[in-house]
């Protein structure tokens, strides 16, 4: 049975961040400029950035000379897009549901924000819907295997959720083959000086919902000091690492 996603909860985690998330982004804009690597040339003006958080790449493609309509879940995050100009027009909303018209847009472009979605289908099936019938589409989403360390390092202290779990690669490369979308795959990792600035990280950037809800849990001393002894590290530091998968209409 699917699991219906907290919508309200989603967008309070994200909105405590807004203020901050520019400073933690670190892999939306990893992924972000992998996914504008993607994109085809397209002379279409009316771009959708659904899931526009601060509005990074509403600027970006406004820069570009589209007309540029930025769509959040978070009042507060797009607050801090309007703050920073980044787009033409604004619209609180969900990537489920999306408040345009079929066939209305130009591009559909969504950064690091499907995985909030019920599913993926869902998501996929608003954004073609929305989309011209020669519109293009990129996507970039979390997969399977990412924020390993974190459910490594606490698997060994309780049994709780810590961190959310994601599709598998060939999950999102079935549903995107139904709407015609290319997908590549790549594996970021990110290196932080100790396990508590991994983790606050995550909070920095908002993605501290658990879609199977959350125990209290406090981190005491001792707590961190076991995460410290589990969590895994390279001679640069102390990983976190994501899987993304990008899908791009072909």
């Amino acid at each position: 049975m699917t699991l219906l996603v907290d919508k309200r909860a989603v967008a309070r985690a994200f909105g405590r961040a807004a203020t901050h998330y520019d400073r933690h982004a670190a892999l939306q804009r990893l992924s972000g400029d992998a996914l504008l690597a993607l994109a085809p040339l397209h002379t279409g003006k009316k771009v959708l950035d659904a899931g526009c958080g601060t509005g990074w790449y509403s600027h970006v493609w406004r820069q570009r000379g589209k007309q540029v309509t930025a769509l959040d879940l978070s009042a507060q995050m797009l607050q801090q897009a309007r703050q920073n100009n980044a787009a033409d027009h604004y619209l609180l909303g969900d990537i489920d549901a999306l408040p345009f018209a079929s066939a209305s847009m130009d591009m559909v472009w969504s950064n690091l924000v499907v995985q909030w979605s019920d599913t993926l289908r869902a998501a996929l099936s608003q954004f073609t819907r929305v989309l011209k019938p020669e519109g293009c589409l990129l996507f970039s989403t979390l997969s399977a295997g990412s924020l390993y360390e974190v459910h490594h390092a606490w698997s060994h202290i309780d049994n709780g959720a810590h961190a959310n779990h994601f599709l598998n690669e060939q999950e999102i490369a079935t549903t995107c083959a139904e709407y015609h979308l290319k997908c590549q795959s790549q594996v970021i990792t990110l290196h932080f000086p100790d396990a508590l600035s991994a983790m606050r990280s995550l909070k920095g950037i908002g993605a501290t919902h658990l879609h199977q809800g959350r125990e209290s849990h406090l981190l005491t001393r001792q707590r961190l000091a076991q995460l410290e002894k589990h969590w895994p590290r390279d001679a640069q530091g102390f990983r976190l690492s994501y899987h993304l998968m990008y899908g791009v209409s072909s």
